[in-house]
């Protein structure tokens, strides 16, 4: 294993990720089918380096590393491009991964290029506590289905619009039918209102333990977040959410919980903080 930082290796992920969003992008503005196998090749190679570097990171906090922005919003990268590895082969969704490269390549690369969200990372995970440490990975994991949910509703509201306008060539050619992404993003939501569901009772439990332990924001905005998703799933199996309001409130709603990490991160309650000495 050559001897790099954990930051180097999310750079060279972060690379690859945009490469495969150019290769997209030219083809898509060529009109043609995007090489799938190089796409895949781009995804897994990314997706590999990003695994070592965040493995790196683990091994410094003696964690999940999740203790700062920086990290969040890498886990948060990585667990959708995980999931895009397990159901985008599964669902044929070529133009998925595309998508993927594009959110990817922009979690990664804004985390990377702000150096303020790395400054700090905690050296003992979260106050000790596994069962904690247990929440917020399988919180930041439900994220990365929420991500990937995202970018499936915003395929849908792209397939709506050219089936509406008959714009039947180019990118639009090549997206799954509105029938086939509905149940798409059926299961999305569904799996990741589960996890994070999971997530919420976990935390719970630990925070009935201690209370002083948690912030009163970030009981408040992760317990907004979760509420959200929740009610969406309960109107989409109740008929009343559908359609491009069930897309455009997936879009929203990822786009708030990944503000809401900012918020969450910064009232964290955290005693052992150390200044991040592995800058490329």
């Amino acid at each position: 294993m050559f001897s790099f930082s954990d930051r180097t290796w999310l750079w060279f992920a972060a690379t690859l990720y945009l490469a495969g969003f150019i290769l997209g992008t030219v083809a898509l503005l060529r009109e043609r089918r995007q090489s799938r196998v190089w796409m895949y090749i781009l995804i897994v190679a990314g997706f590999t380096l990003q695994t070592v570097g965040l493995v790196l990171r683990g091994r410094a906090v003696h964690g999940c590393p999740i203790t700062n922005i920086f990290e969040l919003f890498q886990f948060t990268a990585w667990s959708a491009t995980s999931l895009y590895l397990v159901i985008g082969p599964t669902f044929r969704l070529s133009l998925l991964g595309y998508f993927n490269t594009c959110l990817s390549a922009t979690l990664t690369l804004v985390s990377l290029l702000i150096p303020a969200w790395d400054i700090a990372r905690m050296t003992k995970g979260f106050s000790g506590s596994p069962w904690i440490e247990f929440h917020a990975a399988l919180a930041l994991f439900s994220y990365g289905v929420f991500g990937l949910l995202a970018l499936t509703s915003i395929m849908y509201l792209l397939q709506v619009f050219s089936l509406q306008r008959h714009h039947l060539r180019g990118v639009f050619s090549f997206l799954p039918s509105v029938v086939d992404l509905d149940h798409i993003n059926f299961r999305l939501l569904t799996a990741g209102a589960v996890l994070m569901s999971a997530a919420v009772a976990v935390g719970y439990v630990h925070w009935m333990e201690d209370r002083d332990s948690v912030a009163a924001i970030k009981i408040l905005i992760t317990g907004s977040i979760w509420l959200a998703y929740a009610v969406a799933l309960v109107l989409r199996l109740r008929g009343i959410l559908l359609t491009k309001r069930l897309a455009w409130t997936c879009i929203v709603l990822f786009v708030a919980a990944l503000f809401s990490l900012g918020i969450i991160e910064s009232n964290r309650k955290t005693p052992s903080l150390v200044p991040v000495t592995s800058q490329p």
